[in-house]
């Protein structure tokens, strides 16, 4: 009987084995990477904490195009200039979807723009840019709506009277509720309480991603979603921002609104009006609160997280906010409110916000897209359905591109004559058919907001504080540390 019973086990053992064997030779033409292990993959490579540097090391140690392994998912990583333009524009069509992953199904339940796909995903985003470009993007029309904010924070910083104070807040609020004002068409007190819960929930569900136990939940849903911790809070931040749109849209059916359209919600409600009667519609109101949660992470954390960073970077560096101001002071004086064109005219203004976007990139990582059908890159196989990473923080630090790529440098984006040149290195919002859709939407306000509280303002450090952390917090942004600084006014400018 004990023969019989070792006999079956060292069968099982065997078997497994060559099932173990047969798996690595099916997947001899995939990109290399770590060791593959039954259940847990190759996720153990990352360690038990992400760094700023993860995916570079990674990159580093296996090519600038590896697999890893999400449980039984391939996971590609992609790296450096060459690579991810290969992938994002060479390769757009088969890399146009995103993943179906267990947690972008719970959130996104293939609606809205993010994490949809197919029709829904180029019906819905096709429509929000439409509607975007009728709002006023691209023209001062929602410039004044940002300049509006501006002054809002202005006034803020200034009842400080140059005292400490901490930026983080009252900046998240302003560029919340230019998303507000668009969406919604009105803002919100700053002592809103549901506001700040809003403001709250988008943090969370930001930040989720960016952690271990998004991997975790990413492998063992079944297990994750019955137990409590970062995945239960960033599902219930979720939520909450979808019931918040929610109640906005039953306000405009309410108010009937919507037949001389103001905002988004308007807009959207009057096209499934249009089109209630095309069976090829995807225009429905659990669409239209995925599309708003959708805008409030792409134009709300990403630009509020980069103009606080904007703010230590230059506090830590008053020789480069000084000649920043004294551009902006010869150029317009106090005179009138900046707006986004005026970045021609100040060349090393706008040179100064491009490399701080590339020297403190944000995002862990670049949104992630699936693969639609087996493909060659670069020689190695991506099967279909393989997640694909693109590393864009490897793209804005590549040293094949940039002259000094760890440090801070200006000439980076000035030519010899001291003129501003943009770069197609240069990809914070990605690339290709998938490419940030409110892109334009944060050039213009941290442009704005920036200039205008430079000019309103110097930012010194508070007494005793010899310089502010430059070490990030990681999530899926990278959020500095809680720092205050003394907005000290210009005489002239308020």
């Amino acid at each position: 009987m004990m023969g019989i019973r070792a006999l079956l086990i060292a069968v099982l053992v065997a078997l497994l084995v060559l099932v173990f064997l047969g798996q690595l030779w099916s997947r001899r033409h995939y990109p290399p990477g770590p060791l593959f292990l039954p259940m847990i993959g190759s996720m153990g490579a990352l360690g038990i904490k992400l760094h700023e540097n993860t995916f570079i090391k990674i990159a580093k140690k296996y090519g600038n195009i590896c697999c890893l392994w999400l449980g039984h998912q391939p996971v590609i990583f992609v790296s450096g200039l060459q690579a991810v333009k290969e992938v994002l524009i060479n390769h757009k069509e088969e890399f146009s979807d995103r993943p179906l992953s267990n947690f972008g199904k719970a959130v996104g339940r293939g609606r809205g723009i993010i994490l949809s796909n197919g029709h829904t995903w180029k019906q819905q985003r096709r429509f929000a840019l439409v509607t975007l470009r009728k709002l006023g993007l691209g023209n001062k029309g929602m410039e004044y709506q940002i300049q509006e904010e501006v002054q809002q924070l202005v006034e803020t910083f200034a009842r400080a009277k140059g005292q400490p104070l901490d930026p983080c807040f009252p900046i998240t609020n302003a560029v919340s509720n230019v998303i507000c004002a668009v969406t919604f068409g009105h803002r919100f007190s700053v002592k809103d309480e549901k506001f700040q819960k809003l403001v709250e929930a988008i943090y969370l569900t930001m930040k989720f991603p960016g952690s271990i136990s998004y991997l975790l939940y990413e492998m063992f849903p079944w297990i994750s979603k019955h137990l409590p911790g970062p995945q239960k809070r960033a599902l219930t931040a979720f939520q909450f921002v979808l019931s918040f749109a929610r109640e906005e849209i039953e306000k405009h059916k309410e108010q009937q609104s919507f037949h001389e359209p103001q905002d988004f919600i308007d807009f959207y409600v009057l096209q499934m009006e249009k089109s209630k009667n095309d069976p090829n519609s995807t225009y429905d109101e659990e669409n239209l609160a995925q599309c708003i949660h959708d805008f409030f992470i792409t134009g709300t954390e990403t630009t509020s997280t980069s103009l606080k960073w904007a703010l230590l970077f230059l506090t830590n560096r008053p020789d480069i906010q000084d000649k920043v101001y004294k551009e902006i002071a010869d150029v317009f004086g106090s005179s009138r409110s900046i707006c986004y064109e005026d970045r021609k005219e100040l060349p090393y203004t706008n040179t100064v916000i491009h490399e701080m976007m590339r020297s403190k990139y944000i995002l862990l990582y670049g949104a992630p897209r699936q693969c639609t059908k087996d493909v060659k890159v670069n020689g190695y196989l991506i099967p279909k359905g393989a997640f694909i990473f693109p590393d864009l923080r490897s793209v804005l630090s590549d040293p094949k591109v940039w002259k000094t790529p760890e440090v801070f440098n200006p000439n980076h984006f000035l030519d010899k004559d001291g003129n501003f040149v943009d770069r197609e290195e240069f990809l914070p919002f990605g690339a290709g058919v998938r490419v940030c859709l409110a892109e334009q939407l944060a050039r213009i306000e941290i442009f704005i907001f920036l200039t205008s509280l430079l000019r309103a303002f110097r930012f010194q450090l508070p007494e005793g504080v010899e310089k502010l952390s430059p070490e990030p917090v990681i999530g899926f942004t990278f959020q500095p540390h809680p720092f205050k600084i003394c907005a000290v006014p210009r005489c002239c400018s308020l």
